[in-house]
């Protein structure tokens, strides 16, 4: 299937996947604890606050491209649900269209684009 034939929450759905992917062999790769300490740190970066503000701060900077921000608002205004309980509708929102972007990109097999996502994060949360 192309990127072109996917919904908006398709694309998330396979964006969730890749970022909890690279999160976790990060967290792993660097010896950044174990068990718990694992989950709470994977967390930092995968919950949808997360995603939104990363998001958010990437695209002030003008970091993604006309067709990543098209991506996008697919994924932000594909909704048939409501929010989970602990997060606002706007930031959900916001998370999906992170998450689709990943999943555009990866299908479209641009894993370089990924990882540059990745290390401007990584850059963002670890300084």
């Amino acid at each position: 299937m192309s990127s072109a034939e996917c919904s908006g929450r398709t694309l998330a759905f396979l964006g969730d996947a890749v970022w909890s992917y690279i999160v976790r062999r990060h967290l792993v790769s660097t010896g950044q604890g174990n068990g718990k300490n694992l989950q709470k740190k994977a967390v930092s970066y995968e919950s949808a606050k997360a995603q939104a503000e990363f998001y958010r701060i990437l695209h002030e900077e003008g970091f993604f491209r006309e067709e990543e921000e098209e991506v996008f608002r697919r994924g932000r205004n594909d909704h048939s649900s409501g929010a989970p309980h602990n997060t606002s509708v706007q930031i959900y929102r916001y998370s999906t269209g992170f998450e689709a972007i990943l999943g555009y990109l990866q299908l479209e097999q641009n894993w370089e684009r990924i990882e540059e996502i990745w290390d401007k994060v990584k850059t963002l949360k670890e300084g």
